[in-house]
């Protein structure tokens, strides 16, 4: 398409996928400032400050970067329900990470394990399946415990034969399993002989057979617990000793279908984090696609997250979805019917949480080998919402129907997904009109941007609603990054009357499989490591005072200098075309201007788009 205004083409300037420009040194750069040789602190220990709690400082659990599966699921097989699917991933086969020896076919059929594992391996005769696991293979450390199980069938006898090898032989001995008759589950245990990054897991029978549910996991997880957690990721978070552990997201909670896995909803595979999804015994668990572009097999799921704060001495804090989708889909739910289904889950969560074991929810829960309610205090209902109304008009059905029942429990809402801007002032007046008990906001910014917003909590209505800092990055795992956010933690402390919770995210991120940066904790499938933000994170959480001695310190040019820099344009996971932009100062002054005549030379491109 051609432009004639200025009688010569003017190029329309298009952003794909995720992807940013920036016009560098447009905004003009302060003139320059004396150097300030006193820098000083003045502490008045007479004077009281607010009241610090010990739940301040928590994390924050989304299962993105694969945190879950792969990582802090100590699962060591990848695919083991034979569930991927396109709608997890373009590129995925109910066979990823599988490769077959002979003849094998996934199924979906009547003869499957059970009507919510829906697919299941059809083996046959002298053939096997081996799998690759997460990263470079299945980690297996010399003189550790591995146990293996499977659920299989077989009309007549047959012989399974477990092996653990990688390319220089078998890294333990070889263990037969004996199968015969409808379903059943299986067990073997093994010792590795010798260590190795690079192992594969195969399952060869020796006449047809049907498996499912293929699982090797360490013996050593954190505390010893069944169905456990990967060690030293569990004991890095856990030498937080963080306050509470917000779970399980994040865009994970508010993205996708709202309907179930059923029938009646033709087994949707693209649905919203639902708890119900994720109880229970793991073989009868609904698998689903991760919003993050993978499988989640909710092996981790809400009785897990509940026992893992509790391991680690934390208030858990579950966040539920509202029928409002976020993350880029902006999608609000009218079924009135859907909608009272939600809201009864909620309920139900809580009886899950906290109900006497002879209760409905409560029950399920102390069969799962926890009578002893989990003591929930707050829950959290939506994520970063971008439609505010459409989100508080539902928040509020949601918030009736809990504080009515259980009046004790805090009602969380939140703010959408940036620290300012149309939807951040719509949802915080609204927020502050319903009389919210709490706020969660989420920003992602600059280090210099948390070093000029140190202030940003000194004027927030100390009647208000107190805030929950729910998602903050400064946007790099450099030590620059680690002292902007530290210096942004003090502004934090000095508002701890308002501010009374705050979690740096992400927590997790597989080096291999990474959707998003910066990161706290990295891991592959050998070892694990802590990022600067993570020992600042460190420092605050295991050193929070009892109360803020109220101090004041001089200002220096570069924090209290004028903002200067670039302007950008982005996208995240869309398309957009820009043209005539410009942008003004308070008193209307033209800082930049650009329509594009010619080509985008002043813009410099970074990011994954084009």
């Amino acid at each position: 398409m051609s432009r004639t205004a200025h009688h010569r083409a003017r190029l329309r300037l298009g952003l794909t996928a995720t992807a940013l420009l920036t016009a560098a040194a447009l905004v003009p750069a302060p003139a320059h400032a004396e150097d300030t040789t006193d820098y000083t602190i003045t502490v008045d220990p007479d004077a009281r400050g607010a009241a610090i709690e010990d739940t301040m400082y928590g994390v924050f659990f989304e299962d993105i970067n694969r945190a879950a599966d792969g990582g802090l699921y100590a699962e060591l097989v990848q695919n083991r329900s034979f569930e991927y699917s396109t709608a997890d991933n373009g590129s995925y086969t109910p066979l990823t990470s599988w490769t077959v020896g002979g003849t094998a076919e996934v199924l979906n059929d009547s003869g499957r394990l059970n009507e919510r594992n829906r697919n299941y391996l059809s083996l046959g005769a002298n053939s096997s399946v081996t799998n690759a696991g997460y990263n470079t293979g299945v980690r297996v450390e010399q003189g550790k415990r591995y146990d293996f199980s499977v659920w299989a069938r077989a009309e007549s006898a047959t012989t399974l034969t477990v092996t653990l090898k990688d390319a220089a032989g078998e890294l333990a001995t070889a263990r037969r399993v004996a199968v015969k008759g409808g379903w059943a589950a299986y067990r073997a245990s093994f010792t590795a002989a010798r260590t190795s990054n690079r192992g594969r897991l195969a399952v060869a029978s020796s006449g047809p057979a049907a498996l499912d549910m293929v699982s090797l996991f360490p013996r050593d997880t954190y505390k010893n617990q069944p169905n456990g957690l990967r060690k030293d990721l569990a004991e890095k978070i856990a030498a937080l000793k963080p306050g509470f552990v917000r779970f399980p997201g994040g865009c994970l909670v508010n993205t996708g279908s709202m309907q179930d896995y059923s029938e009646a909803s033709g087994w949707q595979r693209e649905r919203s984090y639902q708890w119900k999804d994720t109880v229970g015994p793991v073989e009868e668990r609904a698998t689903n696609a991760n919003f993050w572009g993978y499988n989640q097999s909710y092996g981790l799921g809400y009785y897990e997250y509940f026992r893992f704060a509790e391991d680690v001495g934390a208030m858990p804090l579950p966040v539920v979805p509202a029928l409002v989708t976020g993350c880029g889909q902006n999608r609000a739910t009218d079924d009135e019917a859907l909608l009272k289904r939600h809201i009864q889950d909620t309920l139900d969560l809580i009886e899950f949480a906290n109900g006497p074991a002879g209760s409905t929810w409560g029950e399920v829960r102390a069969r799962m080998g926890h009578p002893k309610p989990f003591g929930l205090t707050h829950i959290g209902v939506g994520n970063e919402e971008n439609l505010p109304r459409e989100f508080f008009a539902r928040f509020q059905l949601f918030r009736a129907a809990i504080e009515a029942k259980y009046p004790d429990i805090t009602v969380v809402s939140n703010s959408g997904p940036d620290d300012s801007g149309t939807t951040f002032e719509t949802a915080w007046q609204l927020n502050r009109e319903g009389e919210v008990d709490m706020v969660d906001e989420h920003y992602y910014n600059s280090p210099q941007w948390f070093l000029q917003n140190n202030d940003r909590y000194d004027s927030y209505d100390r009647n208000g609603p107190k805030v929950f800092l729910g998602e903050y990055a400064s946007q790099g795992n450099a030590w620059k990054n680690g002292l902007a956010e530290a210096a942004f933690m003090t502004g934090l402390e000095r508002n701890a009357d308002v501010v009374e919770l705050a979690s740096y995210a992400p927590l997790l991120a597989n080096e291999d499989y990474v959707q998003w940066r910066p990161d706290m904790i990295w891991f592959n499938n050998r070892a694990s490591w802590g990022s600067a933000n993570y020992e600042v994170q460190k420092l605050f959480m295991t050193n929070t005072g009892d109360r803020v001695v109220p101090s004041e310190a001089s200002g220096t040019p570069d924090v209290s200098g004028p903002i200067a820099g670039a302007v950008g344009l982005s996208t995240w996971g869309t398309s957009a075309a820009y043209d005539d932009v410009r942008v003004t100062s308070a008193d209307g002054a033209s800082l930049l201007s650009d329509d594009f005549s010619g080509d985008a030379s002043r813009w410099t491109h970074s990011g994954g788009g084009s």
